[in-house]
């Protein structure tokens, strides 16, 4: 899939404030600083789409960008940053059970796991809870240039057996870098060949 068009469409905190053209969507999650938004930036091939910062857990909105009219990605607030308030640290936030639960068109939650670090438990908790509400996953292990090629397979199987503790069965996953544009061709790729599979079903 080449990304001919990226146009951002709404930042909102209230599900009824949704688009109100729907269309297919792919939203992005993961731990706070794990290097979401340069992902997204990367996949998209745009410097700025989604805004980067120093500062964990600044995402606190969904934001929806329309992909060559037919799809959205959608990216999502953080979870599991300190700094934010009790109210918003309660559960994974509302806004993101909200999002997750009640979206009709999502399509696939990418859950990104930062390569560098064995699984944490909020890592863990947050791919448990989405499966046991049926969502459709895949897995995205993020800043792969930190590490060497086989410490970076290494990393990733240690977090699989770790999730296989509780999964007999995993999500897809993608090793990316988007430093190095690594993985973006194997995700769009997946993102398209799901489009395809949802126009056949209709």
């Amino acid at each position: 899939m080449e990304i001919k068009e990226a146009e951002f469409i709404s930042s909102i905190t209230n599900l009824k404030d949704l688009p109100k053209k729907p269309l297919p969507e792919f939203a992005f999650i993961g731990r706070s600083n794990v290097g979401k938004s340069s992902l997204i930036n990367m996949l998209a091939g745009r410097r700025q789409m989604a805004k980067i910062s120093t500062k964990p857990g600044k995402t606190q909105t969904i934001n929806h960008f329309l992909i060559n009219k037919k799809w959205y990605l959608v990216d999502l607030p953080g979870y599991g940053y300190a700094g934010v308030s009790k109210e918003k640290r309660a559960g994974f936030g509302r806004i993101i059970e909200d999002y997750v639960k009640k979206s009709p068109e999502l399509c696939c939650l990418f859950v990104l796991l930062d390569l560098r670090l064995p699984l944490q438990a909020i890592d863990l908790d947050f791919i448990n809870w989405a499966g046991k509400h049926g969502i459709p996953l895949a897995l995205i292990f993020t800043k792969a240039d930190k590490l060497a090629v086989g410490a970076a397979q290494a990393s990733r199987k240690k977090i699989e057996t770790a999730l296989l503790q509780h999964w007999h069965e995993l999500p897809e996953g993608f090793i990316t870098s988007s430093v190095k544009k690594k993985g973006r061709e194997e995700l769009l790729d997946f993102i398209n060949s799901t489009l395809k599979s949802i126009s056949q079903n209709d």
